[in-house]
């Protein structure tokens, strides 16, 4: 029979919202069948601050847990996941293409949340593994957020034409005052035209010197929108979980895919707080595991989101999950209104799963920008600021509408963008698991190398507010060569 000899565990999530701790422990292969090929790999799973809810933005978060194994200390490879198992008290456990599993509250509730004996059925004999091999298995876990299916609008349309508010931001001409802008609604996911005309969706080609888009479509239909369904990180990628990443690649996937910064190993902590470092036998490790990682250039972003099950996230997904389907605000930011603290943060406990801020705003928005990032400077730790809130609300927290943070400020989110050719051909396929020879992801209609079809958006630390409104597009067709100091990412997956 199968024997697990040891088992690697590395947490695929930074410390989160008031330390939301996500865990996996416990792992055993039980209720092996030689004659399916199948055996059970179970674990417990925990976080802390867990909710689901049925009113209001109607939505939950949840865990993407996935598996991957080695046979007799060879290369490491995807689980193929048949199905769930019995299912663990309180909890709900969905499977997606074979490749992970959502698991999530079964009902309302809010707080932490720990569910024993979490199972998932690995069909090894899929991967054409034998029945009496020794493997090693780790389990990854990644926190999430559902956005549910809805409409929801792009832009803020304040101004007559050739007025904007946001740079390049989405609009359409009103149907009553056609002379003057509105927000335009997405109400399904279907094909968009894009152009200047009454109920077209629009944006300027070159408004301040931005890089907002060719201006051309239409968008396909089966570009992501946001309308449909989806699952989104709930924080930007950390450095923990590209360690994670990287130690599972063979030698010549990890020569292509390194993080590389300004000594060539993507190391000034003092400056720009990315801790990543390899040892002599070339594993990585961080001194800074809950800091969102900076100095990834896209090919890592897209082969990270390949090796996981996931795809990258779309600029009109990115609006959805900030603004949900309330109506748009003047110069709004991601928690849902023009308000934002402006006074340097005084950062306690750097470096540690506490870092956090001793005089975080009261009453207006939080976010790390040009006007708080204080010293250090460089991205802070993954939820620090919704952990330093003296109210939780999505103001002072800077939440998205359904619970998404640091979608204002910290790192650039990167996103698949409608402003090139490249970005429209995107039809939000999810990546398998597996990566190439070389390290590169393996699927089609991704860009298909560094510099096309992403676009920037949010803002960093590095940025004043006027570049990180929700709906501002100055970079959101950029095309930036390599690594940079400012940029991170997360990842989502399709619901349906």
């Amino acid at each position: 029979m199968l024997r697990l000899v040891y088992l690697f565990l590395f947490l695929m999530a930074g410390v989160t919202l008031q330390a939301n701790n996500i865990e996996v422990t416990n792992i055993v292969l039980t209720d092996q069948n030689e004659g399916a090929g199948t055996s059970v790999i179970q674990f417990d799973l925990s976080w802390e601050n867990s909710w689901r809810i049925s009113v209001g933005p109607a939505n939950y978060d949840a865990a993407w847990v996935f598996a991957k194994f080695r046979v007799n200390g060879g290369a490491w490879r995807h689980a193929v996941i048949a199905g769930p198992g019995a299912a663990p008290a309180g909890g709900t456990v969905g499977i997606a293409d074979n490749l992970g599993a959502f698991v999530y509250r079964s009902g309302d509730g809010s707080g932490d949340v720990s569910f024993s004996d979490v199972q998932l059925v690995w069909d090894y004999g899929a991967s054409s593994v034998d029945a009496n091999s020794v493997v090693d298995v780790q389990v990854f876990a990644i926190e999430m957020v559902y956005v549910p299916e809805g409409q929801f609008s792009l832009g803020t349309g304040f101004g007559g034409i050739g007025v904007d508010n946001e740079a390049g931001e989405f609009r359409t001409r009103g149907a009553v005052f056609p002379s003057f802008y509105q927000s335009y609604p997405v109400d399904s996911e279907a094909a968009i035209t894009v152009g200047p005309g009454l109920g077209e969706l629009y944006y300027d080609e070159n408004d301040g010197g931005g890089r907002p888009g060719d201006q051309l479509g239409p968008i396909p239909a089966a570009f992501p929108k946001g309308f449909a369904a989806f699952y989104c990180m709930k924080y930007e990628m950390s450095q923990s979980q590209y360690v994670a990443f990287f130690n599972t690649l063979t030698q010549t996937q990890r020569t292509n895919l390194d993080v590389t910064g300004v000594d060539g190993k993507g190391q000034d902590t003092e400056l720009n707080r990315n801790g990543v470092s390899w040892d002599e036998a070339g594993n990585a490790t961080t001194t800074l595991p809950d800091v969102p990682l900076n100095y990834v250039n896209n090919n890592t972003l897209l082969a990270y989101l390949d090796w996981s099950g996931l795809r990258p996230m779309t600029e009109l997904e990115y609006e959805k999950a900030g603004r949900g389907p309330a109506q748009p605000i003047n110069n709004e930011f991601a928690w849902g209104n023009a308000n934002i603290h402006a006074m340097d943060y005084e950062y306690q406990n750097l470096g540690t799963p506490g870092e956090g801020v001793s005089n975080p705003g009261e009453g207006v928005g939080n976010a790390v920008y040009n006007d708080t990032n204080g010293t250090p400077t460089g991205p802070k730790r993954c939820g620090a600021l919704a952990a330093s809130a003296v109210n939780p609300t999505r103001e002072e927290t800077g939440a998205g509408y359904y619970g998404v943070m640091e979608l204002t400020g910290n790192l650039y989110e990167r996103c698949i963008s409608v402003g090139n050719p490249e970005g429209r051909a995107f039809t939000g396929a999810h990546g398998d698991g597996q990566l190439r020879f070389n390290g590169s992801h393996n699927v089609e209609n991704w860009p298909a190398d560094n510099n096309t079809g992403f676009g920037y958006r949010g803002g960093s630390y590095f940025n004043g507010a006027r570049f990180i409104r929700l709906s501002d597009r100055y970079d959101a067709s950029s095309v930036l060569d390599g690594s940079n100091n400012r940029l991170g990412f997360r990842g989502v997956r399709s619901a349906n």
